[in-house]
Order: structure tokens, then C-alpha cells, then sequence
């Protein structure tokens, strides 16, 4: 069947790209990282395990990235979060399993406390909660001033993360950019009791290796289909 073709909404006058899969609930939403976009090897990967699952399948570019419209240097996170609402509740209906990648993962959290009634699991990448406030990036990595201001009015790892849906941390041990702690504060954080971390030895940021990709759509099959 191939991929999806591109297609486009329009949110607060910028074009934002997306594509989507048609098929079976729940909807899966894939959510990419900073100055990163829809067509990475986690995304594709993920197209294609919908495709064999018969499973209705969401992602997107944000507003400066990929085939979007705008400029990336005047991309903020509360921007970015408006869109992903935008188009989860434009797009799709019935539940969503939401999966994040980095900054996605921060995203991806505050997407499910904001739509509670239809996030019913996330599974976090390497997700980075809150990484304007502990350091991600330090030598620029094309942060903006604007950026990180509305990364802290976002922050999420202070008090209690009011989800309830299951969560899955998947965290590389040698990640360089989002350190392993943060999947393990997020862990605690998170008010939901169904919360589990997988840490794969080795595992840079990006996880996207073979066994990385693997381990991704083993987690996101045993929630979509649990063992009886």
C-alpha cells in the first residue's frame, strides 16, 4: 500500500504536513523530536508495523520543520504543542496510543494530560521532559530565547504528571543528550500506576538501530495487544 500521501492543516495561518494511514482504532500518533520531522527511521518503521497491524497511523511536522511551512528558529514549544492538539482533534477519532520521540516524549505528556478521555498509552523515546530547564543542548543546538521560555512555562517534572494512561520509557544507558535519570524522574512523576522503563545497554539518542527498532515495536505491540 506504500505510505500516506503528504497533506496539510492549516493552525494559527502556518501550513503544518502530515500524514495519515487509515485503519483500525486506536490511532497511533507519532510525535518527532527537535529539529527533527516525520520521516526519520523511527517514524517509518513505525508506518510500516501500522500498516501490518491494520492500525490508523498520525504523524506530523511542526511548524519550521520537514514539509511544514514557517521558520524553525521561531518554533516554540507551546507553538508546536498547539499544533499536535490541532491535529489529533482535527484528524483522528476514538483513542490514541501516543508515542514520542526526545522532545515528542515531553509533547506526548502533556498532549495525554490535555486529552485524557482518548490518550489510552504513551510510550516515551528517549523522551526529554523538560530539557530547556536541566541543561539539553547547552552549547545552543539551535535553542532559542523563545524556546526556552515557553519550555518553562511547560515544565513537567516538578510535581505530579497528571496521567493516568499506561507509560513506556525506552531509554538508551548511553544517551549524551537526555540523561538516563530522566526516565527514571519522569517514571516517579507520572501519577499513572502502569509505568514501566526499558533501558537498552548501549542505546544512544536517537534509537534507531535494528534492535533499538525492535525493542520499539515489541513495547508498542504488547500494549496495543496485551498477552491474555
Amino acid at each position: 500500500m506504500g505510505q500516506a500521501e503528504v497533506a496539510y492543516i492549516e493552525v494559527g495561518g502556518r501550513s503544518i504536513a502530515y500524514r495519515l494511514r487509515q485503519g483500525d482504532a486506536p490511532t497511533l500518533v507519532f510525535l518527532p523530536g527537535h529539529a527533527s520531522d516525520m520521516e526519520g527511521a523511527k517514524a517509518l518503521a513505525l508506518d510500516a508495523f501500522a500498516e501490518a497491524k491494520g492500525r490508523a497511523f498520525l504523524r506530523l511536522d511542526y511548524s519550521g520543520t520537514g514539509s511544514s511551512e514557517g521558520r524553525f528558529e521561531d518554533g516554540t514549544l507551546d507553538r508546536w504543542l498547539d499544533e499536535v492538539v490541532a491535529a489529533i482533534d482535527r484528524l483522528t477519532d476514538g483513542p490514541l496510543f501516543v508515542i514520542g520521540s526526545s522532545m515528542g516524549g515531553w509533547l506526548a505528556l502533556h498532549l495525554a494530560a490535555r486529552r485524557p478521555d482518548r490518550v489510552q498509552a504513551l510510550v516515551g523515546l528517549a523522551a526529554a521532559p523538560d530539557f530547556t530547564d536541566w541543561g539539553l543542548q547547552r552549547d545552543g543546538g539551535g535553542i532559542t530565547p523563545a524556546f526556552r521560555e515557553s519550555g518553562q512555562m511547560l515544565l513537567l517534572l516538578k510535581d505530579e504528571i497528571a496521567v493516568d494512561c499506561p507509560v513506556r520509557l525506552i531509554h538508551g544507558d548511553a544517551d549524551n543528550d537526555v540523561p538516563l535519570d530522566i526516565a527514571f524522574r519522569t517514571m516517579r512523576a507520572l501519577r499513572s500506576a502502569d509505568v514501566q522503563v526499558t533501558i537498552i545497554k548501549d542505546g544512544g539518542h536517537r534509537l534507531s538501530e535494528p534492535h533499538e527498532i525492535d525493542t520499539i515495536l515489541r513495547i508498542v505491540s504488547d500494549l496495543l495487544e496485551p498477552a491474555p
